[in-house]
């Protein structure tokens, strides 16, 4: 199988690229950590990967909002080389950070059929402060939705941890909801009794029309092993692997 080659892509504040990196290597893969402002200096580096990754973190320290910054650096600085991007067979993973970052920037929900987005026009969702008004880092428990996500097949449920202050998707209006519902757009959803950031319709993750574009506010890359989960010491190990293991395999194996 060929080793897809990943570009892992950070800012000044990203701070989750080292084990992201390592997650998408792990399952076959080539990643490079490259930093923002050397793609923003030769956009034609993106033609050389299959995979962009914007990774968790503080981009920017959220100073203006979380990915407010580094989202409208690829919209007004990358917006040919990201559409060139988006149009091919390749895939994008937000997570956390990345995912405020995909949504800030516009390329989510919406992929490449509304990239880039038209000037003066308004945003569909956007991730704001959770409920709690707080950071909130803790193990949250999720089901995949009925989405053609890439990266979420034969995943039906999965743990993983959280840890963000703004996780709480929010949408413009019902009908922004209903459509992302018809195009199999919802991709993880919250257990409905054990939201931890208040976001609508228990959304933790969102995926593109395509499904090659995914979105999410919980970190799969920590939870590669087994033991990375707080309760392995009281249930059977029934593998070395943990739950987001899959997630970084199927996008390797989507180029197999």
């Amino acid at each position: 199988m060929p080793q897809p080659k990943v570009i892992v892509l950070r800012a000044p504040g990203t701070n989750c690229d080292i084990e992201t990196a390592h997650a998408f290597e792990h399952c076959g893969a080539t990643a490079d950590r490259v930093h923002l402002y050397r793609v923003l200096e030769q956009p034609a580096l993106l033609r050389d990967y299959q995979i962009l990754c914007v990774p968790g973190g503080f981009s920017y320290g959220d100073d203006v909002g979380a990915g407010v910054i580094f989202g409208g650096q690829l919209r007004s600085q990358l917006a040919e080389a990201l559409r060139e991007f988006l149009v091919a067979d390749k895939l994008v993973l937000g997570i956390c950070n990345g995912f405020q970052v995909l949504l800030k920037a516009g390329i989510l929900p919406g992929g490449a059929e509304t990239w880039p987005p038209q000037a003066g026009q308004k945003p569909a969702a956007t991730l704001t402060w959770n409920d709690n008004g707080r950071y909130t880092a803790r193990w949250v428990k999720l089901a995949a939705r009925n989405s053609n996500c890439v990266f979420l097949k034969g995943i039906e449920e999965i743990e993983l941890p959280i840890a963000h202050a703004e996780g709480k998707i929010v949408v413009r209006d019902e009908s922004v909801l209903r459509g992302w519902g018809e195009r199999r757009q919802i991709a993880l959803t919250y257990d409905p009794t054990d939201n931890p950031n208040g976001s609508t319709a228990d959304i933790a993750g969102l995926s593109d029309p395509t499904g090659r574009v995914l979105g999410l506010m919980p970190h799969p890359e920590r939870n590669m092993y087994a033991t990375q989960h707080p309760h392995w010491t009281r249930r059977p190990l029934e593998s070395d692997e943990g739950a987001g293991m899959t997630l970084f395999r199927n996008a390797v194996q989507y180029f197999g």
